[in-house]
């Protein structure tokens, strides 16, 4: 079953149980992959970018969040911050800091990196690796404590 037949399945859901909130996170979502789509001509998403889709969606919602924190609307940052955890639960189980470190280890020490000056050599592999499974913002901490 592919994300879109997913995501339809949870709207014919939330429909029926008049859940207006979760319904507007899965319409937002669908929105998404069907704009994709058509940006490939129709053709099918990869699992791939449908995991690099929903993380935009979610960074998009965190960062609002904070936004509207900043301007004292608890209201409209709690819709956002409810809207990303409905996102997440079509994400990969998320890797916690001490896992995300055991294989930025392993990653160091394959390329050889000892410096900030290799920042970019093991982004670019831990990148590609916990694609899904970590934010970029956590690697990219995680990576200059493990190189200063």
């Amino acid at each position: 079953m592919t994300l879109e037949d997913k995501i339809n399945a949870d709207i014919k859901s939330a429909m029926l149980a008049r859940e207006k909130d979760k319904l507007e996170a899965l319409r937002a979502i669908k929105s998404a992959v069907l704009l994709a789509k058509t940006e490939k001509l129709g053709a099918e998403l990869s699992e791939d970018t449908e995991l690099k889709l929903l993380q935009k969606l979610v960074k998009q919602r965190r960062e609002s969040a904070e936004i509207y924190n900043a301007q004292n609307r608890e209201d409209m940052a709690n819709a956002e911050l409810f809207q990303a955890g409905i996102i997440e639960q079509y994400l990969p189980q998320q890797l916690s800091p001490e896992e995300i470190k055991t294989v930025l280890q392993k990653i160091i020490s394959d390329t050889g990196a000892n410096s900030a000056i290799d920042m970019g050599k093991v982004m670019g592999l831990a990148s590609k690796e916990l694609a899904g499974k970590a934010d970029g913002k956590t690697i990219s901490a995680l990576v200059k404590e493990l190189l200063s």
